[in-house]
């Protein structure tokens, strides 16, 4: 921000990132008289380092004055811009009795001017928000801006303190204006916002409430309950008694711990020399340790060294077991292999018994046919012989051996 008497500049926006924005503004106000005023009218005027208007504005302020992208096109040198405020008063109101009802226009409606700085930062925060208002009536555009900015004021207040009723007319408002072609959107999201944290204190009231009847009813039984206690009051005064007589042992004992600690310091020079004297036989111990350590530490070598031997000969020993293991199960499956064989042999054995006997049954019966072949050519000699006598064979005469 660049301070002027009566201008303040913002090169890069003010709430807005993309456009120049200028205000009027009076120095000094807390300086000034109560009741001090000027009616003036006035523009903003930008130039660059050649004099040429660039833009002229008039109002007391504008957040979006000249869009920041159109400044290299305005053909300024060395990078300026001249800012010119045209400034024409009008009236002067410098007495300190004025009755506070006096108006002014902000930025085309008729306000209060208790009302202009309210107002004005609206224009300010959301400059387009009455640009659909086509209501001619001053009068009546008066009425809607003090709607307006009394529902503003009403959902600024804390939302516990907000009636059902101000909330529900605030509903009733917030349409009418939106109706006439105020834009609201930003008012909207406040007014929800505004319910839903009544909303929720109503909710919280609600269990403190609760609370509240629980505790109530907690008291209640507190009382019920020292009634009771009342009742019971010798109960108590002998209980307390008790203890009282219990503290009086209590007493007594700590005296009798403390003469036993008494005789317990006399004792403390025996306790320490027989300390003493474990002490010396824990170092003779310790020696003796030391001692046998070294052996023992020997020992544990010899024995590292005679398992790293067994080790070995367990290696030796798992490939012959591994040998062992692969003919016994070769001996077993021989074995199985015999069994068949034998099984096999049985039955031969059976077969070769059958053939012997067909054998000796087979020569029996050559011997038999020896002797019929034998006979059969006896036969046949005689056929012949008997043939060659008769000069003929008869057919009948035929003998059949088949």
């Amino acid at each position: 921000m660049f301070p002027f008497r009566f201008v303040e500049v913002y090169p890069k926006g003010k709430d807005i990132d993309d456009h120049l924005s200028l205000f009027l503004c009076v120095a000094n106000p807390q300086s000034l008289r109560l009741g001090w005023k000027r009616r003036a009218s006035y523009s903003f005027v930008l130039l660059n380092h050649s004099g040429k208007e660039l833009s002229r504005k008039s109002g007391w302020g504008f957040p979006k004055a000249l869009p920041l992208k159109q400044l290299p096109e305005a053909g300024l040198e060395k990078n300026k811009l001249i800012v010119k405020v045209e400034v024409k008063v009008v009236e002067v109101v410098d007495q300190a009795d004025v009755t506070g009802k006096e108006t002014c226009d902000c930025s085309g409606f008729r306000v209060l001017d208790s009302q202009v700085l309210s107002l004005s930062w609206i224009f300010v925060k959301h400059p387009d928000f009455a640009v659909n208002v086509k209501q001619k009536n001053q009068r009546v555009k008066t009425t809607y801006i003090n709607i307006l900015l009394d529902l503003i004021e009403t959902l600024n207040k804390p939302p516990h303190s907000i009636s059902e009723t101000e909330l529900s007319n605030a509903q009733g408002e917030l349409i009418d204006l939106t109706e006439v072609g105020f834009k609201l959107d930003w008012l909207k999201i406040k007014l929800d916002e505004v319910s839903l944290e009544r909303k929720k204190s109503n909710g919280e009231d609600t269990q403190v409430q609760e609370l509240e009847e629980h505790i109530k009813n907690l008291n209640l039984e507190l009382d019920k309950e020292k009634a009771k206690s009342a009742t019971s009051a010798a109960k108590v005064l002998s209980m307390e008694q008790t203890v009282s007589e219990l503290n009086d042992e209590v007493l007594n004992l700590k005296d009798e711990l403390n003469k036993e600690k008494g005789k317990s310091n006399t004792s403390a020079a025996k306790v320490w020399s027989m300390e003493q004297t474990v002490l010396d036989h824990k170092d003779e111990l310790n020696k003796k340790k030391r001692e046998f350590a070294a052996k023992v530490l020997s020992l544990e070598q010899t024995v590292w060294y005679l398992e790293d031997v067994l080790n070995n000969e367990k290696g030796k020993s798992d490939t012959c077991a591994a040998k062992v293991l692969a003919l016994e199960q070769t001996v077993l499956d021989l074995k199985d292999e015999l069994n068949k064989e034998k099984v096999k042999s049985a039955k031969v054995w059976s077969l070769e018994q059958t053939v012997w006997n067909l054998k000796d049954e087979l020569n029996k019966e050559k011997v038999k046919s020896a002797k019929v072949l034998t006979l059969e050519q006896t036969v046949l000699d005689l056929k012949y012989e008997l043939n060659k006598e008769k000069g003929v064979v008869s057919s009948w005469e035929v003998l059949d051996y088949a």
